[in-house]
């Protein structure tokens, strides 16, 4: 079995969830509480893992009571903790996030150990990234360790996928060495100044991607599915309908889908269809690694 290494961010997620998502200033009342393990690297882990991935998660916890549960959460599902790292001077990372009835969401994070992954600890799991046949990264741990990263997985000549959440600029270094990228509608606009609203306006923004350098580009369009673009094709590979109790992980789990089927051997379009199953399994239900599905549920 192909192994994925998965290097992030974790957090536990404090969820209230009301009828609406308050303005600045407001109180809502009325709502019900909940406490998830969440953190996008974490929840990537975690999608993959039930899946039927190989996952090895190289993240920093706090030396505290959440990260214990967090650790103890990941070896329930089979992922490989050996990487996870300890930073005794901060707290587990924390993200409050408040869902209104439509299953949008506003999220707050307080990042804590997560900002301390550093690129020495990059280069510290050098035999693990050389073992793996991909990596997948996001955007919740420092920008540093995220290029060398990149710079790794082209030395090692590993595929780096890189979920560009939450969205910030990228180094036309970082472009080049990235086999894969995710961005949604928000995070592409950001990355190319381009809106991306339809199929046409998704490939002018996957093309001005490409053109940086990265070899595929996968651009999530919430329920209107996933546009793609690589050497040879492209194409808008359509969601699945199904009632949305809450978005929160959708993203997360569409990624951690797509990397498990591309370990696989599974061609982009097949892949994206895998994710796109489980991502829509996922939203059916209240929180972020809880709603994810195991490979039996799409299977």
């Amino acid at each position: 079995m192909s192994k994925i290494l998965v290097v992030g961010s974790s957090n536990t997620d404090m969820v209230v969830k009301s009828q609406k998502i308050p303005k600045p200033g407001e109180t809502v009342l009325g709502g019900e509480f909940f406490s998830f393990a969440g953190g996008k690297g974490a929840n990537q882990a975690v999608a993959a893992a039930k899946l039927g991935g190989a996952v090895t998660f190289l993240a920093k916890l706090g030396a505290d009571e959440l990260g214990k549960n967090a650790i103890k959460g990941f070896e329930k599902v089979g992922i490989n903790t050996d990487s996870i790292l300890i930073e005794p001077n901060s707290h587990s990372g924390v993200a409050l996030i408040l869902v209104d009835s439509f299953g949008e969401n506003c999220i707050s994070v307080a990042s804590g150990a997560n900002n301390f992954i550093s690129p020495q600890d990059i280069i510290d799991a050098k035999s693990i990234i050389q073992e793996s046949k991909f990596v997948l990264t996001q955007l919740e741990i420092p920008m540093k360790a995220v290029e060398k990263l990149g710079e790794m997985a082209e030395e090692l000549e590993v595929a780096m996928v890189l979920n560009p959440a939450p969205a910030q600029e990228l180094s036309d270094l970082l472009f080049k060495r990235l086999y894969l990228i995710t961005p949604n509608e928000t995070e592409a606009e950001m990355l190319t100044g381009i809106q991306v609203e339809d199929e046409n306006s998704a490939f002018s923004a996957a093309k001005f991607l490409k053109e940086k350098g990265v070899k595929n580009v996968i651009i999530t369009l919430g329920a209107k599915g996933a546009f793609f673009l690589t050497d040879h094709e492209s194409g808008l590979i359509p969601a699945e309908k199904v009632k949305v109790m809450d978005t929160t992980a959708a993203g997360d789990t569409f990624n951690g889908a797509l990397v498990v089927a591309l370990s696989e051997g599974k061609d982009i379009k097949d892949a994206i269809r895998f994710a796109n199953r489980a991502a829509a399994i996922s939203v059916t239900s209240m929180g972020a690694q809880d709603s994810q599905p195991f490979r039996n549920q799409l299977d």
